[in-house]
């Protein structure tokens, strides 16, 4: 599971924008299922930042979110992030110099049906 929110912070917001990171970096690490994480900012965008973290399954992750911790160090960088998707699947990934394919656990016909069964 990969996590991507993205961020938008003017050039006097950074140093409060790391302030925040920080907490919610080491909140999100010290859950289980948790794999790596980074902060960083684009090399063509000085106010475009992402937090990207790695995760061992769905679960791990939104299990992370309930936590306290995470809702009191994580959730308010969380909060600014800019509005679009931000959870993904991997469906590549490059182990010992071999690309491996993932199946993906998306239904089909996710982009159609909702939880209850309605579109």
């Amino acid at each position: 599971m990969i996590v991507v929110s993205r961020y938008r912070v003017p050039r006097d917001g950074v140093a409060e924008f790391l302030d925040l990171a920080r907490p919610a970096l080491a909140a999100l690490a010290a859950r289980p299922g948790f794999v790596s994480g980074e902060v960083g900012r684009a090399v063509d965008d000085s106010a475009l930042f992402v937090l990207a973290t790695r995760w061992d399954s769905v679960g791990a992750y939104r299990r992370a979110l309930s936590s306290y911790d995470v809702k009191v160090h994580a959730v308010p960088l969380m909060y600014r992030a800019v509005d679009e998707p931000s959870a993904f699947e991997p469906l590549l990934e490059v182990t010992d110099g071999s690309v491996v394919g993932y199946r993906g656990d998306r239904a089909d016909d996710a982009d159609t049906v909702g939880p209850s069964g309605h579109g």
